[in-house]
């Protein structure tokens, strides 16, 4: 069964509708696979054998009877602790809410078990998704499975690191500001980042309520389509969601990219790229263009300013979203309830991480009376000019190309600052501020044999346009179907 495990997502589905293969044998032999490795990985917080084994279940009962099923029926799956899963533990990777069991399920968990997935549990990330490592998740760290010394990557590191290692199929995480094209870059899959309001946030415990974006890890450009096509679409629970109609993602990864043009922004290029990763990434670039895509310079000139306009930003929301975690209606409560400031401070005190800490005072500092429009209001003009200048790029070129971070996967403890951590999404962050789809995908690897990544931008509501850059580069080279040497290569 472990050669099964080495199919795409979309492979497995036709594999469970013609009854060559049954969802239980595939839920199965995941179970088993996790069950003898994630100890060494780190990338499941809880594994639901029991739930998984059911839904398997039910998915060749369908199959059996000739009844309708979903598009990813069978397909087993695990989602990122971020997102809310009725009668299954939901922690944000926080003690705060340690062994709280949410009372409903959010709309991209109910689009899922619709379209047929099997959901093998949930994935650890750093605490309320707040770094990029996985280092902070309050639980343990998970590990890259190319390399047991490095991370995979923050905040969505289990959901890469779990598809990396052939422990799920594809994957769900969040990202903020790099949080799935990061890990993506550091673990060798496709991640992608969808427009703001393409993909509901009901359900999805916020971090950054104007930035955060649920979207796909895969293996590759077709199945993280696949994925899309399920939970794209409008939600009434969630008035930011756009109601504009699901295009047909998977028919655009069959498309070549003759005549499309890709930019390149000499400001999202730099002296602090590795070597690696730079001529990796330019002989991505030259691999499309030989397929017909035409290059041109051009230029973002307010992408420097992106890394302090998003931590004035983000870490502002995140004080205002994470004022309800006070011990009063959920979570993990401490200290005299009767002294109910003791209380906060107690609970607050035990149940945040110091990451989370952190950004809660520099979001409350922003927001201070005096303070507010110093930072907070003039961030906020600075995010207003970042997304212009990719409005006036995408008047010129379909996708802009860059390096997906700046250096591969680093080893655990390496970044000794805040600031040295921030950096490690310098590329991503602009995408996040003007609302854009980003996608990164495998380019090649360094002298380690780690991952390199390639992101790739476009204008509001044009994945269609990435992930038929994507599909087309993977037809023409091979680094996506490199697998770790973790755990006997299924």
């Amino acid at each position: 069964m472990s050669e099964l495990l080495s199919l795409s997502a979309s492979e497995q589905a036709r594999r469970i509708a013609e009854k060559t293969v049954s969802a239980t044998e595939l839920c199965d032999a995941y179970l088993a696979r996790i069950d003898a490795n994630d100890a060494d990985l780190g990338s499941y917080l809880r594994v639901d054998h029991e739930g998984a084994r059911a839904q398997a279940h039910a998915v060749d009962a369908a199959v059996c009877a000739g009844d309708s099923v979903g598009p990813l029926a069978g397909v087993p799956i695990a989602l990122k602790d971020l997102l809310v899963t009725e009668s299954l533990e939901t922690t944000a990777g926080s003690k705060i809410l340690e062994g709280w069991v949410p009372p409903y399920e959010g709309s991209v968990v109910r689009k899922l078990r619709s379209a047929g997935a099997v959901i093998l549990g949930k994935l650890n990330l750093d605490e309320f998704a707040m770094g990029s490592s996985n280092e902070h998740s309050a639980f343990r760290p998970c590990k890259n499975p190319w390399d047991l010394g490095r991370v995979p990557g923050g905040s969505s590191g289990g959901s890469a690191a779990a598809v990396s290692a052939s422990l799920c199929a594809m994957s769900l995480g969040t990202d903020t500001g790099g949080s799935i094209r990061q890990p993506a870059s550091f673990c060798g899959l496709v991640g992608l980042k969808p427009t703001y309001g393409r993909v509901s946030r009901h359900g999805l415990i916020a971090y950054a309520s104007s930035f955060d974006q649920i979207g796909p890890l895969a293996t590759c450009a077709e199945d993280a389509a696949l994925m899309l096509e399920v939970i794209a679409g409008g939600d009434i629970l969630d008035a930011t969601c756009s109601t504009e109609p699901v295009p047909a993602y998977q028919a655009a990864c069959k498309r070549d990219v003759k005549g499309l043009v890709i930019g390149i922004a000499k400001e999202m290029e730099g002296e602090d790229v590795d070597t690696a990763v730079s001529a990796a990434v330019a002989a991505a670039i030259a691999e499309l263009e030989s397929a017909g895509a035409e290059v041109r310079r051009i230029s973002l000139p307010h992408t420097r300013y992106s890394l302090p306009t998003y931590y004035l930003l983000a870490t502002a929301e995140a004080s205002s979203n994470l004022a309800r975690f006070d011990g009063v209606r959920y979570g993990k409560r401490k200290g005299n309830e009767e002294a109910l400031q003791n209380m906060y401070e107690k609970t607050r005190g035990a149940g945040f991480g110091a990451e989370v800490k952190t950004r809660i005072m520099l979001g409350t500092f922003a927001l201070r009376a005096g303070y507010y429009d110093a930072y907070y209001k003039k961030a906020q003009q600075v995010r207003t000019l970042i997304a212009d200048d990719f409005r006036k790029a995408f008047a010129e070129v379909d996708v802009i190309a860059s390096p997906t971070a700046p250096t591969t996967a680093f080893p655990f403890g390496a970044k000794k600052t805040p600031i040295d951590m921030y950096k490690a999404d310098v590329f991503t962050l602009s995408c996040n501020l003007a609302g854009l789809p980003g996608l990164s995908m495998n380019c090649g690897f360094d002298d380690s044999g780690m991952p390199i990544g390639l992101q790739l931008l476009a204008a509001p509501m044009q994945e269609e346009t990435l992930l038929q850059c994507a599909a087309a580069y993977q037809r023409q080279t091979d680094w996506h179907t490199r697998r770790p040497n973790f755990g006997g290569q299924p």
